[in-house]
């Protein structure tokens, strides 16, 4: 029995687009076929392998149909990217020019990879590129003629085997057909004005975890973190950041959240409020994460899927971060869009919690 062949496009649109235009091109693209992948907040995947016949055209074909009919209704420019699989549609997009389309054929992929540079491939970072750079491996075709043992003295056995497998475009993820990701709100009310930088470092820390535990929970990752902070005057102020990869690791989400708020600048603000919103949510196993040489990280991750368990067991209070010890466990009812209020009395620690959801946060500066 034979495989069907894949055929899997990937556009890129270049223009801002809102979470309800964003949900119409999704919406206009399952009219070309059904296995469309929302990739916030800006491309859109699709495998056209059962299209083909409906529309009786070639792969190609198909993609310039898709491309005319963004820029016709929606006005919407966008490059394209069609392969065999996820990843190298993913990376021919990228290296298309607006409005141009780079077509990948299965039986051409290692050789449209091998002059490439190894920083193309997925996950691989600063730290990775630099080691493979210190050994005269600057391309993806060097990857590939590297034997398997040297590579794995390089890189260790598990980083060693991935790469291997994208260097020479192997890719089996599905394109799963889902809606635009939602977004997740954790926001702290400070029943006083709160002076301590100190304090303001706890809260927004305590918030980052949260969000960490309930992404990981929904098995789900978060590519972008918005802080924003009310004052006494009733004013705020907000900052965004992307992440440099999509995650739901809680100290990569603490030190994002923790790197905006020392971007703030606060010193002696009246702070009333804390909110932290993740953005550009994907499911956990649709996302590449970067290759690691550090042994600590896989030894923290490892900690913080056990600590899950043992909330998951024994209740939220039985792992805390150190630093949280003696802060009160906040009990976040999350929702897609929100979650309940928590008021803490910054002195006495002296918790409450109030019924109505948050809304989205007005801000009055723009993002960084």
């Amino acid at each position: 029995m034979t495989t069907r062949q894949r055929h899997i496009a990937h556009l890129h649109l270049h223009a801002t687009l809102s979470e309800a235009q964003y949900a119409d091109v999704v919406e206009l693209m399952s009219g070309i076929t059904p296995h469309v992948q929302a990739v916030p907040p800006n491309a859109v995947q699709l495998d056209l392998t059962s299209a083909l016949r409906y529309f009786d055209l070639s792969p190609y074909d198909v993609v310039q149909l898709a491309k005319l009919r963004l820029k016709a209704l929606y006005g919407i420019d966008s490059s394209a990217g069609l392969a065999g699989n996820r990843m190298l549609a993913a990376m021919a997009a990228d290296a298309s020019a607006p409005g141009d389309t780079t077509w990948v054929p299965t039986g051409q992929a290692v050789d449209w990879l091998y002059p490439r540079p190894v920083t193309a491939l997925p996950g691989i970072g600063r730290t990775t590129a630099e080691t493979l750079s210190r050994y005269g491996l600057h391309t993806i075709g060097q990857v590939i003629d590297l034997p398997a043992g040297t590579l794995q003295r390089l890189l260790g056995a598990g980083p060693a085997r991935l790469l291997a497998e994208r260097a020479r475009g192997h890719d089996p993820r599905p394109v799963t057909p889902s809606e635009p990701a939602a977004h997740l709100v954790a926001d702290l009310v400070l029943e006083r004005d709160c002076l301590d930088p100190a304090q303001h470092h706890r809260a927004v820390l305590g918030l980052a975890d949260q969000i960490g535990r309930r992404l990981r929970g929904e098995s789900r990752i978060t590519g972008r973190l918005t802080l924003t902070v009310r004052y006494a005057d009733r004013s705020s102020t907000t900052r965004t950041r992307a992440l440099p990869e999509p995650t739901s690791h809680s100290p990569a989400l603490a030190a994002a959240a923790l790197g905006l708020l020392t971007v703030l600048g606060l010193q002696r603000a009246r702070v009333r409020a804390f909110v932290i919103r993740a953005d550009d949510l994907l499911p956990a196993d649709s996302a590449y994460r970067q290759l690691s040489l550090d042994p600590g990280d896989a030894r923290a991750r490892a900690a913080e899927a056990a600590a899950d368990r043992a909330r998951l067991r024994f209740g939220p209070e039985a792992v805390r971060p150190a630093a949280l010890a003696d802060w009160p466990l906040v009990p976040l009812a999350w929702t897609d869009t929100g979650a309940r209020r928590a008021v803490i009395e910054p002195d006495r620690f002296r918790e409450q919690t109030r019924a109505e959801t948050v809304p989205d946060v007005k801000v009055d500066t723009s993002t960084e």
